[in-house]
């Protein structure tokens, strides 16, 4: 019989015991001859797994929602570790090309072109080779505004401000490298697709995530925005302006500065002047976004328009910060 009184006992190990339980052995097969195969049955069954060891399980359809919080949780984490308390946001095309690439693709197709000089085929390319040189200076001004963020604030080691984009080539290649080559952090916010995409090699590791759930990967584009920069791009490019527009339009998110690089490009790709006139849009919803041609001109209008917002960008800065975060 045990005393229990007077001095207590020991503290036992906090994992280990000195006599093991009865489950920490499988049936002995000189009682069962088949209890051996049977538990590798049951074990070696999914339905034995864990749920968060089982990925056929956690790819159901009816663990949709588990999936759409973890698309969300996983890049919150990553950001909030690094201290990445609001962003700028950069759009771009995945087409977009540095201006040495442009050079040496439209001297190729004006070689290819004037060997076969009736070859419509060719024709088109060297028209889109000309475009695409056309189109290269823009690399240069995501590259440079990467650059300026990225040295903006404490400086490269202030976190608090980074440079995000969707992490592919082109135009968010171009805004990552610059805020890299100052050796700030920067984010890539990738997506898985039927093809692969590859992340750019200028994105912090650790701070590029990738995203199942396009509407998460939105979200998160929203969520630290304090401004949003669209350098040229295509339908990706309108999707997210177009979305990020919307939200400020209906007061879903209080507005930030939107600026569109290259005042030619954007108003060939939609015209809200008719817009306005049709009346499918107000005038003030014209106001909420507007044209630059350099980084230095974009990054001067951003700063401008926070101040005149009472706002802030940097945590030394002394004005309190008042854009609300994406709920």
């Amino acid at each position: 019989m045990t005393d229990h009184r007077g001095t207590p006992p020991k503290p036992a190990h906090p994992t280990q015991r000195q006599q093991p339980l009865p489950w920490e052995h499988p049936k002995p097969t000189e009682e069962e001859v088949d209890a051996a195969a049977r538990i590798a049955a049951i074990t070696g069954h999914p339905a034995y797994r864990e749920p968060d060891h089982d990925v056929d399980f956690l790819h159901r359809e009816a663990t949709r929602g588990v999936r759409l919080q973890l698309d969300y949780l996983k890049a919150e984490q990553g950001l909030v570790e690094h201290q990445a308390r609001h962003s700028i946001v950069v759009f771009g095309s995945t087409r977009l090309r540095e201006p040495e690439t442009a050079r040496r693709e439209l001297a190729n197709a004006r070689h290819a072109a004037a060997q076969a000089p009736d070859d419509p085929a060719l024709a088109r390319q060297l028209r889109l080779a000309e475009r695409r040189m056309e189109l290269a200076r823009y690399y240069d001004v995501g590259r440079e505004l990467g650059r300026l963020v990225g040295m903006a604030g404490g400086g490269p080691k202030d976190s608090s401000l980074i440079v995000m984009t969707g992490g592919g080539p082109g135009g968010m290649e171009a805004a990552n490298r610059g805020a890299y080559e100052v050796g700030a952090q920067t984010a890539g916010l990738n997506i898985t697709l039927p093809r692969e995409q590859y992340p750019n090699p200028y994105v912090t590791p650790g701070l590029c995530f990738q995203f199942h759930y396009f509407a998460l990967r939105k979200l998160h584009f929203m969520k630290r925005a304090a401004a949003i920069v669209a350098l040229p791009g295509g339908f990706g490019t309108l999707d997210e302006l177009f979305g990020a527009l919307t939200l400020m339009q209906t007061r879903k998110v209080p507005p930030m500065p939107v600026v569109l690089i290259g005042e030619a490009y954007w108003r060939n790709v939609f015209d809200a002047d008719y817009l306005m006139e049709v009346g499918s849009i107000d005038p003030e919803d014209a106001q909420l976004f507007w044209y630059a041609e350099t980084a230095a001109e974009a990054w001067s209008d951003i700063k401008t328009w926070h101040h005149s917002n009472g706002g802030k960008l940097f945590e030394s800065e002394e004005t309190p910060w008042t854009q609300g975060e994406a709920r």
